[in-house]
């Protein structure tokens, strides 16, 4: 269909952006109007089949007939011919949306919200079970609904639409880029160094330089705010500021260690801003002798006034503290215009004996260069500046109550850079073209005729100011701090500007450190600090934040030692510049599809070189104060590391992660394997990895740090609900691996049969060299009572796992390894003392309100609380007795679940190594002797010999485990293990495999060849016979291990091994149980014939 013929579609505000026909249903009227045919292009049919089959609807998409399309609104209101859009019975119209009836939602942002998402209620779309599985015919659909779906509508919009009304009813406000974030940087950036301190600076380093240390500056802050751009165009942007950027690019490690330190840093710079504002009162005091009590005193006396005053702004609301810096930032403009008319006002001749002499290209050329001095260098000024050029933050500070963070931030934080630097500048020049570094103030000091000079630029202007060499002068760059208070047109308006200056900074940062340090807290990376993630009002506002920022900032306005303090904000600022520009590089390494910036100015290199740039600015300041910033930002990082808080922000770091294990596999294909790197690499059938912990953990003791365990689970039974359960319990069951700290994965299949899953997980399970090669099973106990085809999965398992070349390990304890009945218990009274809880916080909560009727209601409430407490105790007791004859009835059965948990004690391992399977039977007794668990037993070796020969065989097993640096206490050689068993024992088999006989020996032809075929799997007597050497061994072996190894802590065995088609399952499965019957934990192992071990270096 072609769009172009329907520009209306386009231009009507109200239209649907997807086209809609209403066919009418009647047949009578469906004859096609032919006289378009040759006009149009052709055109093309879909029919749409209903339940109504005897309905057959055309949807045709023709350009002439745009008049039958209606613009449904997408809250499902009917047309002004009240059609209704989805009345599926009526014979008059059908609404068909893509030319079919269909739940699929369009696209739409709401699908897209997190939950709890402020800026929209998250619309939840039909699950993909929901639109591939069959439409039950019961479903009534409601008016409007299959319009509203179809649309990406729902009562959720309708929800979203209220709580926007809400936050426009509460005055919920929000800041553009101008207010919020350009006013705030500039006034930020524009500091107290611009009036006081850019003269001197320029001074020492000469126009040259000066331009050089502020372009410095501002490349750093510059390469930060395009980084910071970056970041905030990738998706919504919450409050927080610099921390979310960096906890959501990096995670929370990262972001929770420099969240705190810059939410310190700006609760320690109030404190610092308003102190200069306070120095700067305090002087205006002291030449007016007009001290309250001292000057430090008076310092403290101003600063608290003036802190309480900034604190009240703030907490009255974001709106009043926003009208506070727009009029501050008017008296700065105001300020800077007046020093720049005051250049152009002709000098007098005070001003001149002050070296002020208005623009002069001699006293430009003269300041060009550089001139330090007093131990100043390039580098030292340059630290002196750069705390000038920062404050780009101030605007990202409060992202969270901007309208538009990701266009306001880059949009506002850019251009005040450009602003400011241009300023710096232009001020630089000027204080260098007109004001000479040293004069003396004394007006005689002219040059009279006959009189030799210095041939400085004031020579040439007619003032000798050459005895500034050999002494002390007062006036110049180089010593007079208020160069542009007397080069201004009105100097008051200097001092306000310095006052608007350092006001203006301390407000900013009493609101971002409040701000930032609540985003911290909401996120609950430190436990402790949730106290302080609640806000009030209209604007969320964080109150408490706002009060322990103002003890801070007294705190250390009347310690008063800001010098010391001052290089560690610098540098803690710093820090969080750095972190900035590499959570921009980062990301952009980490290739992640999720990293879409809409600012596309950036460069991955820029911005490693931004971070390394500011982490050598951070030493050049102060090398002590970067080393005490750097060990706050490790011990916070190991902090948070070790405490591993709950959240998942799709940090880089994580993409960074799948990429270089991505890698390492992919390397890993290329390396060809080798027997010195082997390791067990385990496929554990533990079902759900809950329901038989100590299978899971005797695997987990020799995979742990050493290779791939895999805890797998096989769904049987009617395919959707065992899709559907496997699907709904993945990341339920891979997080209790993760919770009880098992290093291991989870992985799960549905199949027809549990052989057929386990032959899927055996062939795909893995990942390149990272797959399994060994089987672990528990041994199936209930054998003899369980159905034959379960009994044949069984067995055939083990075959598959030989026809795919694994290694097979069955294990075997006394109880078994299912303790679901346990666990199922415990869930049920888990839920009663939920419901009991519930019960009485009703009660309570009825009497209480009872209770408010009177005294009547007191006495009433009284009497059924001591009703509800007796109740309450019989409950109890009730399920404590429950509990106890649950316990004392599983007690056993939970002991061995736990057994390999427990540190074993001193002990042995005995390993009857009866048959040479490439070391796979040696070897995974000698990793458990090196666990911490099992350290303390030792190896005691079984093997099959010759009586003549014992100590000959033993000297070539020694000989052989020590070339495998396998360390042992015992070699035994057993040479009795080919002799029948006593006849109790044999007697014992023979009852066991009883029922599984086939006794065809006894019968006629007919009748065996007829129990044969309906009994395929029981024991023939030619079988028995022809296995019965094999038989004895299995039956003499459990004596010899009753004999031997009764005592050990585990016994591993080599594991005999059926042919297929020769031994039948219920032959086999005997063999398994007597071999292992009334014995400590038995591992029954077979390699798979492949060397595991090797004496070869």
């Amino acid at each position: 269909m072609s769009m172009n013929n329907a520009p209306n579609v386009f231009l009507d505000p109200n239209a649907n952006r997807f086209q809609v026909n209403i066919i009418n249903e009647d047949h009578d009227n469906s004859e096609t109007t032919q006289e378009d045919v040759g006009s149009d292009p052709p055109h093309y049919e879909e029919t749409s089949f209903t339940d109504e089959t005897h309905n057959r609807l055309r949807i045709s998409y023709r350009p002439g007939k745009r008049e039958l399309y209606d613009n449904f609104r997408q809250n499902g209101e009917k047309t002004e011919a009240s059609l209704h859009p989805y009345d599926t019975h009526s014979k008059m119209y059908y609404l068909q949306t893509f030319g079919h009836n269909t739940m699929d939602p369009v696209p739409k942002i709401d699908y897209y919200r997190n939950t709890g998402s402020v800026s929209g209620n998250k619309l939840n779309r039909p699950s993909l079970l929901e639109i591939h599985e069959q439409l039950a015919k019961n479903i009534a659909v409601s008016t409007g609904s299959v319009e509203r779906v179809a649309n990406g509508d729902s009562t959720a919009g309708d929800e979203t639409a209220l709580s926007k009304e809400e936050e426009n009813k509460t005055g919920f406000v929000k800041f553009g880029w101008v207010k919020g974030v350009l006013v705030r940087c500039m006034l930020n950036i524009w500091g107290v160094m611009l009036f006081i301190r850019l003269s001197w600076i320029v001074g020492q380093a000469g126009i040259g330089l000066g331009i050089i240390v502020i372009a410095l500056s501002v490349v750093v802050t510059t390469l930060t705010g395009i980084s910071m751009s970056a970041i905030c165009t990738n998706g919504v942007v919450r409050g927080g500021g610099a921390y979310y950027l960096i906890s959501r690019s990096l995670g929370p490690e990262f972001g929770g260690s420099i969240g705190l330190i810059f939410a310190f840093a700006n609760a320690v710079a109030v404190a610092m801003y308003v102190v200069g504002f306070a120095e700067t009162v305090v002087e205006l005091l002291k030449e007016s002798d007009t001290l309250m009590v001292d000057e430090s005193n008076d310092i403290r006396i101003i600063g608290t006034i003036t802190v309480v005053c900034l604190l009240g702004i703030s907490v009255a609301g974001m709106e009043w503290e926003a009208k506070a810096q727009v009029i501050l930032l008017i008296v700065l403009l105001v300020a800077i215009a007046n020093f720049f008319i005051g250049t152009v006002i002709p000098t007098n001749t005070e001003k001149k004996a002050r070296g002020f002499f208005n623009y002069q290209a001699s006293i430009f050329a003269e300041n060009f260069g550089p001139d330090f001095r007093s131990g100043e260098g390039f580098f030292s000024v340059f630290a002196i500046f750069f705390p000038a050029a920062t404050g780009i933050l101030a605007g990202a500070n409060i992202s969270g109550d901007l309208k538009d963070p990701q266009s306001a931030i880059p949009q506002g934080t850019m251009l005040a850079i450009v602003i400011t630097t241009i300023a710096y500048i232009a001020v630089a020049i000027c204080a260098a073209s007109c004001v000479v570094r040293d004069a003396t103030g004394n007006v005689n000091d002219t040059i009279v005729p006959g009189m030799s000079c210095n041939g400085s630029s004031a020579c040439g202007l007619g003032y000798d100011f050459s005895r500034c060499a050999s002494q002390p002068c007062d006036y110049g760059l180089m010593n007079n701090f208020q160069v542009m208070s007397m080069v201004s047109g009105f100097g008051p308006l200097i001092t306000a500007g310095i006052f608007s200056a350092t006001l203006s900074s301390a407000l900013a940062s009493l609101v971002s450190a409040p701000k930032v340090f609540q985003a911290l807290c909401k996120d609950n990376v430190y436990k402790g600090l949730e106290f302080f993630a609640k806000g009030y009002g209209k604007n969320n506002e964080p109150i408490r934040g706002y009060v322990l920022t103002f003890v801070i900032a007294m705190a250390f306005i009347l310690i008063a030692e800001l010098n010391t303090i001052a290089p560690i904000i610098s540098n803690f600022f710093l820090a969080s510049y750095a972190l900035i520009n590499f959570s921009c590089f980062h990301a952009s390494y980490a290739k992640s599809p999720g990293w879409r910036p809409a600012f596309r100015y950036y460069n991955m290199w820029v911005s490693l070189f931004g971070a390394l740039l500011c982490c050598g600015v951070m030493f050049v300041i102060n090398w002590w104060a970067a080393l005490i910033t750097y060990a706050i930002e490790l011990f916070l990082y190991i902090y948070v590391t070790y405490k591993k808080p709950e959240v998942n922000w799709g940090s880089s770091t994580q993409a960074l992660y799948f990429v270089n294990a991505l890698d390492s596999a992919l390397a890993l294909t290329t390396v060809e394997d080798h027997v010195k790197n082997f390791r067990p690499q385990c496929l554990a059938l533990t079902g759900a990895p809950m329901v038989r912990p100590a299978l899971l953990d005797i695997t987990h003791t020799f995979t742990k740090n050493n290779g791939l365990c895999i805890c797998c689970e096989v769904y049987t039974g009617p395919r959707k609900l065992c899709v559907k359960e496997m699907n709904s319990s993945m990341e339920k069951k891979q997080a209790w691996l993760t919770k009880n700290k098992r290093k291991a994965f989870y992985a799960a299949v549905a199949a027809d049969s549990f052989r057929d899953g386990v032959k899927s997980l055996l062939q795909a399970s893995g990942l390149g060299r990272m797959k399994p090669n060994t089987l672990v099973i528990g041994f199936k106990k209930d054998w003899r009572s369980a159905p034959a085809t379960q009994v044949e999965n069984y067995v055939g398992i083990i075959h598959d796992a030989f026809d795919f070349e694994l290694g097979v390990i069955i294990v075997r304890i006394s109880q078994g390894f299912d303790i679901s009945p346990v666990l199922q218990v415990q869930e049920e009274l888990e839920k009663l003392e939920q419901e009991r809880l519930a019960l009485e916080a009703t009660i309570k909560e009825n009497d209480f309100e009872e209770g408010k009727k009177g005294i009547c209601g007191f006495f009433k409430k009284a009497s059924t609380l001591s009703i509800s407490k007796h109740e309450t105790k019989k409950e109890s007791t009730i399920n404590t007795i429950q509990s106890m004859h649950v316990g004392e009835f599983n007690q056993r059965l939970l002991e061995a679940s736990t057994q390999f948990k427990k540190k074993q004690g001193k002990g042995t391992i005995d390993i009857w190594w009866l048959f040479d399977d490439g070391g796979l039977t040696i070897l995974i007794p000698y990793i458990l002797t090196i666990r911490k668990k099992w350290k303390n037993c030792k190896l005691r070796i079984f093997t099959g010999g010759k009586v003549n020969r014992i100590e000959e065989e033993k000297l070539v097993m020694a000989s052989l485990l020590s070339k495998f640096r396998i360390k042992f206490a015992d070699i035994n050689i057993i040479c009795d293990i080919n002799i029948k068993p006593n006849k109790e024992s044999w007697k014992f088999f023979e009852e066991m495999i009883e029922p599984y006989r086939l006794h065809e020996s006894c019968k006629d032809i007919t009748t065996a060849e007829k129990l044969k075929r309906e009994t395929p799997w029981k024991i023939t007597d030619a079988e028995l016979e022809a296995f019965k050497e094999k038989s004895y061994r299995q039956v003499r072996l459990n004596e010899l291990l009753q004999e031997h190894s009764r005592a050990a802590n585990l016994i591993v065995l080599s594991l005999p091994v059926a042919r297929k088609g020769a031994v039948s399952d219920y032959l086999y499965m005997a063999w398994l149980e007597i071999l292992s019957k009334n014995l400590p934990p038995v591992l029954m192992v077979r390699g798979n014939h492949k060397n595991v071990l090797t004496f070869y270096s």
